[in-house]
């Protein structure tokens, strides 16, 4: 099957063209103005649009067990609704239990995505237990394209371990070519924190934001990359929320080390006032590391805008507020942590990051699509529109009006954390290597068509 997308504007990184877009099959053959019409069977006009590559969200949780409960999205309804948002590749986290092998996580998470999975999609591989074999099962995970490995600095005695199997797994992975990815909070701080806070009777959702401190969050930030420089390795910082952590983010870098960080919609566009909503509706906005003052997002945007932080994810994990996020009702430690976003978040960042003029277009596809692409082992066949690349491409209507809401949106939770935000530029079309799966606000895909990406370790080629 072949098609030619006409008449649109090409954005990539590295810059803005007008071109016409032929794809063979699955991939892009030319991106060049004047291609005939003779040249493909199916046309799409995109006159007045703007082509953008895929967008890739490598933090998502979907099916995830958390708290005695699990994450509301599965892998058919998560990778429905991010197809909706315009993002065509998703990089989801099996978890290792405590006692087992790797390879039985990696088993488990290929059996909840395969067959349900709507658009493509990756796994990083949770470390909780280096015992035994568990530095050979990272090198065997690289070889089934898990890239990528996360720790915990944070929730003691359930997935925090110690800076001792930190410093191995990096220094294994200065080896194997894999990438440490830092949940970077001191869990053993704020366990005493949390335990004054509960015995003095604060049980609020406000006192999950107010027992994590951005200090906390600073403090395992320089730890993770103090490690990290010990090791002779990269490491990527996840979910970055406060401006004290983006600071230790920045100073390494200005020092040279390759140490990389993301953040998300909520820490740039929410603030801890959210936690203190009325009729326990505070619990929507607990996730972790939590929302900050008011002056951190400002920082952040600028963070984004000078590279100080390189990717834009969702760390998407809906807990449906009325039999979830009620779980906690008594005890905030109890609220299941996480919050929806896959769908919003080209949306948001377009908005709010472009026609508010804090990035330009090309900075906007960078941070969304490109450079996870390039961090995660997926690029050039994820991440931009050239030749050869997979025809990952959303036809993006700069001028659509959007209202977020619960009541439209295709995620599998009762609520927005977004609710009644108002956007200007949405998605018309979106194809998933070369075929389309949302067009004009229809769902044309299927269940299963996503395909599991064997992800390439720092350095190597596409495999």
């Amino acid at each position: 099957m072949s098609t030619l997308i006409r008449n649109g504007t090409v954005v990539t990184a590295e810059r803005t063209f007008r071109a016409d877009v032929l794809i063979e099959g699955e991939t892009v053959r030319e991106v060049r103005e004047g291609i005939p019409g003779a040249a493909a069977e199916t046309h799409i006009d995109a006159l007045g649009m703007l082509l953008l590559p895929g967008g890739i969200d490598v933090h998502t949780h979907l099916d995830m067990p958390f708290g005695g409960t699990t994450s509301s999205d599965d892998f058919e309804t998560g990778t429905r609704a991010a197809a909706f948002g315009g993002t065509t590749t998703i990089v989801d986290f099996a978890i290792q239990a405590r006692g087992t092998r790797m390879r039985d996580a990696l088993d488990t998470w290929w059996k909840k995505a395969e067959g349900r999975a709507c658009v493509d999609y990756g796994l990083h591989m949770i470390v909780t237990d280096l015992g035994g074999a568990g530095l050979e099962d990272m090198d065997d995970m690289v070889r089934e394209g898990v890239a990528s490995f996360k720790l915990f600095m944070a929730y003691p005695n359930v997935l925090m371990v110690d800076d001792g199997t930190i410093f191995r797994a990096l220094s294994q992975s200065a080896k194997n070519g894999a990438l440490i990815c830092m949940h970077a909070e001191n869990g053993g701080v704020i366990d005493v924190i949390v335990q004054r806070a509960l015995a003095e009777g604060k049980t609020a959702p406000i006192y999950h934001a107010l027992t994590r401190p951005a200090t906390a969050e600073a403090e395992a930030v320089h730890r993770a990359i103090a490690l990290a420089e010990m090791a002779g390795a990269p490491v990527y910082i996840v979910h970055l929320s406060s401006e004290d952590a983006l600071n230790q983010v920045r100073e390494a870098r200005d020092r040279g080390l390759p140490a990389f960080a993301e953040t998300c919609p909520q820490y740039l566009l929410l603030t801890i006032e959210e936690l203190t909503r009325p009729n326990f509706e505070g619990a929507k906005y607990v996730f972790t590391p939590p929302l900050r003052e008011e002056w951190h997002p400002p920082k952040l945007w600028d963070g984004l805008r000078r590279d100080h932080l390189q990717v834009i994810s969702t760390d998407h994990c809906p807990f449906c507020f009325r039999d979830q996020k009620t779980l906690g009702k008594d005890d905030f430690t109890k609220i299941p942590n996480g919050g929806p976003g896959i769908e919003n978040r080209l949306q948001l960042i377009h908005h709010y990051g472009v026609n508010d003029g804090k990035l330009t277009l090309n900075r906007f596809v960078e941070l969304v699509s490109t450079t996870p692409a390039r961090i995660f082992g997926m690029y050039p066949r994820k991440g931009t529109i050239s030749e050869g690349s997979d025809a990952d491409i959303v036809v993006w209507d700069p001028a659509a009006e959007h209202v977020i809401s619960a009541a439209t949106h295709h995620m599998r939770v009762d609520y927005s954390m977004y609710e009644g935000f108002r956007v200007r530029g949405n998605v018309r079309t979106v194809l998933l290597r070369g075929r389309a799966i949302v067009d004009g606000g229809r769902f044309l895909g299927k269940a299963g068509e996503g395909m599991y990406l064997k992800r390439a370790a720092r350095g190597g080629a596409w495999a």
